[in-house]
């Protein structure tokens, strides 16, 4: 399929050229979808469309995509096989894995990310379904693009060493050897060039000692939660942990299995009626929104079908508030990496009932969109990098602010 390079584009990036896409689906209506939508979104251009992951392997250094949108399940060579050898041959590829609500294909989505993969979009189940779904178009276009620009951000002036089409005629690929690695970025490795918080107006802690753990995170959040909760282990038997992460049903069931077996504690999806425990994770279901409440001195979840928030079912400010009226200077939040601005109320409901949050810094986020607009609302009392968050809330839930 020959696509045309577009010239100008309306409300593009900060980046005079739009962000380069290449779609590989076996399923044709899937495809030729998928690359209507993208190409037809300001900022971006498709420039290959394959039916599976062989001919995008071959089809890497020529078309030089700045992102993938890989599906799981093909013929020949499947996403899987095909993720190690797109980024073997392109270190700096941003690749999105795309795949259908089973269990199966959730588990694998969630190994593909620890191989490098920067993030997953679900798909509904049918043609059908993905034709009239808003969500699913509105998800797809915007990860492509807040994972583009943020690569490119990461790359920096090299991104310009790029194949570009000039007067017809398409430079030679630049070789993966001299192209930077921005995959340890995506996995949250990324160090801050200055400390962050230096730029951002911070409260103090909170004089009292935490009795709960709130989490909210979404794109990159997996592979950030599983990194936090490794560092505070033992660190939390004695609070509850509550995570909101944007992920659909399925998805949340398995995200809490891998965030246990990294702290080393139960974990599970949150039930309506469960009593809270010290030492239990409890991640909030897909498609409901988690929050608590206290019922004769105990603790309670509660899910509710209630509209999306934010555009996110589950969302983090309902929790968040949930938790500053039962704990109130007793609450410690995190906001990790995510698109949009989901906690920054919640945030500030936090900090009026006397709480404490500390906010994941934009070196070390996948996309600072939550983290962002959290540590912008001045009500946060660290804005710190992800290999640093766990460390510190393990003080902190012992007691010491320093």
């Amino acid at each position: 399929m020959a696509f045309a390079q577009k010239t100008s584009v309306t409300g593009a990036s900060q980046d005079s050229d739009p962000i380069r896409v290449m779609v590989v689906d076996d399923a044709v209506v899937i495809r030729g979808l998928l690359t209507r939508w993208l190409d037809d979104a300001p900022g971006l251009t498709v420039v290959s469309s394959q039916r599976n992951g062989k001919l995008a392997v071959d089809d890497i250094l020529k078309s030089n995509p700045d992102v993938v949108v890989l599906d799981i399940e093909m013929p020949e060579m499947d996403g899987m096989t095909a993720l190690p050898l797109m980024l073997a041959k392109k270190r700096d590829l941003v690749v999105i894995m795309a795949s259908t609500l089973t269990r199966r294909n959730a588990e694998i989505s969630l190994k593909a990310l620890s191989l490098g993969a920067a993030d997953y979009v679900p798909k509904p189940e049918s043609t059908s379904e993905v034709t009239t779904s808003v969500d699913f178009r509105r998800e797809l276009i915007d990860k492509v693009k807040a994972l583009g620009l943020r690569a490119r951000r990461l790359r920096g002036p090299a991104h310009r060493m790029r194949a570009e089409t000039t007067a017809g005629r398409t430079a030679a690929p630049v070789p993966a050897s001299r192209l930077p690695d921005t995959r340890e970025a995506f996995r949250g490795a990324a160090k801050p060039a200055a400390p962050a918080a230096a730029s951002f107006k911070l409260r103090p802690y909170s004089a009292v000692k935490p009795r709960i753990l709130a989490i909210g995170s979404s794109t990159g959040g997996p592979q950030a939660l599983q990194v936090v909760m490794k560092s505070i282990g033992t660190a939390i038997q004695d609070v509850p942990v509550v995570i909101t992460q944007h992920m659909p049903p399925t998805f949340t069931a398995i995200l809490a299995e891998h965030v246990g077996k990294a702290a080393l504690r139960p974990a599970a999806e949150g039930k309506d009626g469960d009593v809270l425990k010290p030492g239990q994770i409890y991640v909030a279901p897909g498609g409901k929104h988690m929050v608590l409440e206290k019922d004769a001195g105990a603790v309670k979840i509660r899910l509710n079908d209630n509209p999306p928030v934010n555009f996110c079912k589950p969302a983090v400010d309902p929790l968040f508030d949930s938790v500053a009226k039962i704990y109130g200077s007793a609450t410690l939040a995190l906001i990790l990496t995510g698109m949009g601005h989901d906690g920054a109320d919640g945030v500030r409901t936090i900090a009026a009932g006397g709480g404490s949050i500390i906010t994941q810094d934009e070196a070390s986020s996948v996309v600072w969109g939550m983290p962002g607009a959290a540590a912008h609302t001045g009500m946060c009392s660290d804005v710190l990098p992800l290999s640093e968050i766990g460390p510190k809330v393990s003080r902190v839930l012992k007691g010491n602010t320093r």
